[in-house]
C-alpha cells in the first residue's frame, strides 16, 4: 500500500514539532548533555514490535532539522507499508546527541500516526468488494488534524472535510437551531458558497425523503440500522437522486461490513482518530 499520501510538510507540521521540542527539551536535555559529546556518531534502528501499518516517517526529517543536526534517515518500510514484529522500519545515522534528544518525540509521532493507519487498514479490509469508502471525522486531537488525516490515508481510508470551511454540513443541531427549513438552508449555502459540497444529516427515513429532492452532494444516515440503511439506499435509487449516502454512528469493526453491503457510498468512523491505540515501535541504538 506504500505510496505518496500527501504528507503535510508545511509550516503547521513544523510548528507542531517545535511545540513538541519546547515541551520536552525546554532549555536543554540535561541527561544527554552529560552522556555524549557533540561529535559522537551513532546508528539507531526503528523496529516494529507488532503487526500494523506505518505512518509519520517524514516527521523525522523535520524533527532533526529543527534540532540542527545532520541525521540521515534510511527508510526500510515507507509510510503505508504493512509491518510485522521485528521488521526494521528505518535506520537513523548521525549525531548521538540529537538522536537521544529526539528519540521520544519521534516515537510519539510515529506510534500515534501508525496506530491510526493500522486501525484504518482494519476498517478498510471490512469493506473489500463493496463501493463503500472508509472516512475519518473531525474528532481529532487539536493541532494534529492534518497529520491524523494523513495517517488515515496511509491506512487506505479517505478524508471527510478537513474543517468547518471546506464543506457545508447541516447536522441535527443546525436543523434544530437554524433560521429556516432545511431547504432554505441548502439554498443559502448554494448562494453563498457555490464551490462547496453540501451534506445533510438525517435521523429518519422521513427526513431522508425531505432531503432527497434538494440535490445535495451527500446525505448522512445517522444511527440507522442495517435494515433502515437498505431502505434508505432503495429510496435514493428509486428517486433518481444523485446524492451519495454516508453511514455514521454505530459504525465499528463488527457493524461496518453490514453497512457496506447495504449499499452506502461511505461510512465515517470517529474512532479512527479519537480512540486509537499507538502502534508498538522501538528505537535501539548502537555506537557508530
Amino acid at each position: 500500500m506504500a505510496g505518496d499520501f500527501g504528507f503535510p510538510a508545511g509550516e503547521w507540521t513544523r510548528q507542531l514539532v517545535r511545540h513538541a521540542l519546547a515541551e520536552d527539551v525546554g532549555p536543554g536535555d540535561a541527561t544527554t548533555s552529560i552522556t555524549v559529546t557533540e561529535d559522537r556518531l551513532i546508528e539507531a534502528v526503528v523496529t516494529s514490535r507488532e503487526e500494523g501499518v506505518i505512518a509519520g516517517l517524514p516527521v523525522a526529517e523535520i524533527l532533526f532539522a529543527e534540532l540542527g543536526a545532520a541525521v540521515s534517515l534510511e527508510t526500510r518500510r515507507p509510510d503505508g507499508s504493512p509491518v510485522a514484529p521485528g521488521d526494521v522500519v528505518s535506520v537513523l545515522r548521525g549525531a548521538a546527541a540529537a538522536i537521544l534528544t529526539g528519540e521520544r518525540i519521534l516515537l510519539n509521532f510515529l506510534q500515534q500516526l501508525s496506530g491510526i493507519a493500522s486501525l484504518t487498514a482494519r476498517y478498510v479490509a471490512q469493506v473489500a468488494g463493496t463501493r463503500c469508502q472508509v472516512l475519518d471525522t473531525r474528532k481529532t486531537l487539536p493541532g494534529y488534524r492534518h497529520l491524523a488525516k494523513y495517517a488515515v490515508r496511509c491506512g487506505g481510508g479517505h478524508n471527510h472535510r478537513m474543517g468547518l470551511y471546506d464543506r457545508i454540513m447541516l447536522k441535527d443541531n443546525h436543523w434544530a437551531t437554524g433560521d429556516g427549513a432545511v431547504a432554505e438552508l441548502v439554498r443559502r449555502g448554494r448562494e453563498r458558497y457555490p464551490d462547496l459540497a453540501i451534506e445533510v444529516e438525517v435521523d429518519t427515513l422521513a427526513q431522508l425523503e425531505q432531503v432527497l429532492p434538494l440535490g445535495v452532494e451527500w446525505i448522512m444516515l445517522d444511527n440507522f440500522s442495517h435494515g433502515e440503511t437498505r431502505e434508505a439506499v432503495a429510496l435514493r435509487d428509486a428517486s433518481g437522486a444523485t446524492s451519495k449516502l454516508e453511514s455514521s454512528g454505530n459504525v465499528n469493526l463488527d457493524t461496518l461490513r453490514g453497512y457496506a453491503l447495504a449499499g452506502v457510498d461511505a461510512a465515517s468512523v470517529g474512532r479512527l482518530t479519537h480512540s486509537v491505540r499507538a502502534l508498538d515501535l522501538g528505537l535501539d541504538m548502537d555506537a557508530g
